[in-house]
């Protein structure tokens, strides 16, 4: 039972983790963009998680109620929503840019490399580990079926 659950909390870790390297990676391909199609620069964007609640009939909720109440244990993570940082970016003296204002100010994107590189080696960290939990799970799996041979 407790098996089952470990994998569906991975594998909701795997789903977000996913999503954040999604978004990391379009901040750092857009780090140089001055021009959107909502105007001005890009702003960086991130994403918000909160704790998973079980919502569709699983095996897990099945054998549950079967069993009786076990101790209460995390469910899993997901996504709520892509937030954009609304900070304004640095601004930069280029009078001959398309995108410079009448004072000759550019808005530059606020993406900063290092943080969005910092970020990725935390969620693709984070991915390996949920990654690690779930071949563990199988292995324990594989090895309990064999006892039975």
């Amino acid at each position: 039972m407790g098996m089952f659950l470990g994998i569906d909390t991975s594998a909701s870790g795997l789903t977000a983790e996913r999503l954040r390297m999604d978004v990391i990676s379009n901040n750092i391909a857009n780090a140089n963009t001055t021009r959107t199609d909502a105007g001005g620069a890009y702003h960086r964007r991130y994403v918000i998680f909160q704790p998973r609640e079980v919502q569709a009939e699983s095996f897990e909720k099945t054998l549950r109620q079967a069993v009786g109440p076990t101790k209460k244990t995390g469910k899993g993570v997901r996504a709520v929503s892509i937030q954009e940082d609304t900070s304004q970016g640095p601004l930069v003296y280029d009078p001959g840019h398309p995108d410079a204002n009448a004072d000759g100010y550019v808005e530059k994107p606020n993406v900063n490399i290092v943080t969005e590189m910092v970020d990725m080696i935390t969620a693709h960290r984070a991915y390996e580990a949920n990654s690690t939990v779930i071949n563990a799970a199988k292995a324990m799996a594989l090895k309990t079926l064999e006892i039975g041979k």
